[in-house]
């Protein structure tokens, strides 16, 4: 048997490394299965105003003051993952190259960080993944990556999960932003049911935690959220988010904290995308975003318009222009993106 499952993976590698179709899938036996998937992405950026994303690769929900006029070439974005089935176990990790490390003036090296890492037993999923309190088909289409960051749900984290049709119970990660994690010893506890079909999916979430002030207070936080994408004609579809209350770090990617001083913030955010379809393999998103708060005052927004334009099943190309706007601190920049893509 152990020569077998040999011959057949050293198969499997031959037709993955021959193959142009996105994922591949090696079969070892009946039950157990080894699928390689990821994809490789260039981006080229151009960013010129007075601030500028604290990632430097993507605009999140906040950004560095000061005048700039950059322009840059990335590939971090690329990643790689695999799954591995056996019956009824699922094994999945997916690593990106985010990590830092390297530098521009030589090597432009960059270190591979953990994206995914999870296993999954029916309806049982333990590891670190998407919060389920996000939607990821809520998430825009983008070159800039996921779009609107600064209103979206976006988070990953360790947690572990129990889903039953359409609902999903979890406990996940806790963590108090700008707060004192040393005490965080309550996990966040999430819900989230979701409405699906044809017409496409609705969620529905609800968040609670405990969060702990550096002054040592400890103080309920309690959030929510829709979200979705709705097809609409042809092709096309709207996807859209709406969260409210003391979201904190689960919405908008430090476009808010938990907490600001002794305080528990209150963030409402929201955003929306449509995407359109020019023909089969030519198509457009645009895209807007915005955060605020309660308690830090903070207004961040950003829009942005894109087309891509697929020359095979796998690769792409694309180009977006869009602004990121700081309202609190009296800043904004204007940017323009093109994107090279192969799907694994």
């Amino acid at each position: 048997m152990f020569n077998k499952n040999k011959l057949l993976l050293a198969t499997g590698l031959l037709i993955v490394a021959g193959s142009t179709q996105a994922s591949y899938e090696i079969k070892l036996s009946d039950n157990d299965t080894i699928t390689f998937g990821g994809y490789i992405k260039l981006d080229t950026r151009y960013v010129d105003g007075n601030i500028n994303s604290i990632t430097k690769d993507y605009w999140v929900g906040a950004g560095t003051v000061g005048d700039i006029s950059q322009f840059s070439f990335r590939a971090t974005e690329s990643r790689f993952n695999t799954k591995y089935v056996h019956g009824d176990v699922t094994g999945f990790i997916e690593l990106d190259f985010h990590g830092g490390g390297g530098n521009e003036i030589v090597s432009n090296s960059a270190n591979p960080r953990i994206r995914h890492a999870f296993i999954k037993y029916k309806n049982i999923l333990v590891g670190q993944t998407w919060s389920t309190f996000v939607n990821t088909s809520a998430l825009a289409e983008a070159a800039d990556f996921a779009g609107p960051l600064n209103a979206a749900a976006f988070i990953r984290q360790g947690q572990i999960r129990y889903t039953h049709g359409n609902l999903q119970v979890a406990i996940e990660n806790p963590e108090s932003d700008k707060g004192d994690p040393s005490q965080d010893s309550v996990p966040d506890v999430i819900a989230k049911y979701t409405f699906n079909g044809d017409w496409g999916n609705v969620s529905i979430a609800g968040l609670a935690r405990q969060l702990n002030t550096v002054g040592g207070q400890s103080e309920s936080a309690f959030g929510y959220g829709i979200a979705g994408k709705i097809n609409t004609f042809g092709k096309d579809d709207i996807r859209f988010q709406y969260h409210g209350g003391e979201t904190g770090r689960y919405v908008g990617v430090v476009a808010a904290r938990d907490l600001v001083g002794e305080e528990v913030e209150e963030t409402t955010s929201y955003m929306v995308a449509y995407r359109h379809f020019w023909t089969d393999n030519l198509r457009s998103t645009a895209f807007y975003g915005r955060t605020t708060t309660a308690t830090a005052d903070a207004d961040r927004r950003h829009w942005g318009v894109n087309i891509f334009k697929n020359y095979t099943k796998a690769l792409s190309f694309g180009v977006e222009v869009g602004n990121f706007e700081s309202v609190d601190q009296n800043a904004d920049s204007d940017y323009v993106q093109f994107s090279a893509k192969y799907v694994l």
